[in-house]
């Protein structure tokens, strides 16, 4: 029996070792392999100037031709891209959308000093953020690590409306709660106490509220379906996964492809793109990200309906069975 057990605790601290060796680059792999991947951007200048970009950097950007400065910053604003790189005869320019993704600014900003169009005496490039950062988030840090505690909380809520409530009516309630009330808490949180994500606060509540509520029936709707198995396999794929390749501290298109992309159809993902649109970019680029994280809500609370009860109630039962049964009569 003691030998049995040792042989088990073994088995455990490798399994548990052998998890840890996955999570390990699923993490670190796409933060140390940040560049730009067909990154969508604008140019504006000399017909050679596109050429000259996809020669320095290979399969770096997606470029857009503008007509000019006015074309490039509606794009930007638009979310149709990332920014812009301008030569005139003044010079080159770079236009950029820290608030989009600050990574991506600084990258651009790099691009652009090394390009060898620039005029002779020109004083060297200039640099306009078209859609800077909240000035009480200047690197963009406290609005990426906002986004861990709602995901938690969220894979937490679905969990819990799974396990402590039975009736279907209750489960679907609760899950929209959730959201209305975690859009409005995460949002007064973010802007009225730390202030570090601008824009309209309606606007950001729903982008919070709808990736809470998507998230947290997304894992209601796989527990009811699978059991307490759903749970895992939404924490694994929705919270350890997405996390990984969800692309909000920095951008998608800088992860190795495709989970860049795969991060977009995730709630994360798909959530941060959100909110980002929410506050700096007055709803430009949300339709993606509304239609996935609609897509999950839904999804959920329809395997919430047609999924099975709760583990409360299935304790419950198998007590009032054992409560029910018989007492064996002595022999004899």
């Amino acid at each position: 029996m003691r030998r049995n057990a040792i042989t088990l605790g073994v088995l455990i601290a490798v399994a548990v070792v052998a998890v840890q060796a996955l999570l390990i680059p699923l993490f670190s792999a796409p933060a140390a392999n940040l560049e730009p991947r067909d990154l969508p951007i604008a140019v504006a200048g000399p017909p050679a100037l596109a050429a000259q970009l996809q020669a320095a950097r290979p399969g770096a950007f997606d470029i857009t031709t503008v007509p000019d400065a006015a074309a490039a910053d509606a794009a930007i604003k638009d979310r149709d891209v990332y920014g812009a790189i301008l030569v005139t005869a003044a010079g080159p320019e770079v236009h950029i959308a820290s608030g989009g993704s600050p990574t991506v600014a600084t990258l651009l900003s790099q691009a652009a000093t090394a390009l060898p169009t620039q005029p002779a005496g020109a004083g060297g490039v200039v640099v306009k953020d078209v859609v800077p950062l909240d000035a009480d988030d200047p690197r963009g840090a406290g609005f990426a690590a906002a986004f861990l505690p709602l995901a938690i909380t969220s894979l937490a809520a679905g969990f819990l409306v799974f396990l402590l409530l039975d009736r279907r009516a209750a489960r679907v309630t609760a899950l929209v709660a959730y959201g209305v009330f975690a859009g409005l808490g995460a949002a007064a949180v973010q802007q009225l106490w730390l202030g570090i994500v601008p824009g309209d606060y309606l606007a950001v509540a729903g982008a919070l509220g709808l990736f809470a509520f998507g998230m947290a029936a997304a894992v209601a709707g796989l527990a009811a379906l699978l059991g307490e198995a759903g749970v895992g396999l939404g924490a694994l794929i929705f919270f350890l996964v997405g996390n990984a390749i969800s692309g909000v501290a920095a951008a998608p298109e800088l992860l190795p492809q495709p989970w860049g992309a795969v991060g977009q159809w995730l709630p994360i993902g798909a959530g941060g793109s959100l909110l980002r649109s929410a506050a700096y970019f007055d709803g430009g680029g949300a339709g993606l990200p509304v239609a996935v994280l609609t897509a999950y809500g839904i999804g959920g609370l329809l395997l919430v309906l047609i999924g099975r009860k709760g583990l409360a109630s299935a304790k419950v039962a198998a007590v009032g069975e054992t409560a029910a049964s018989p007492a064996p009569v002595p022999a004899g």
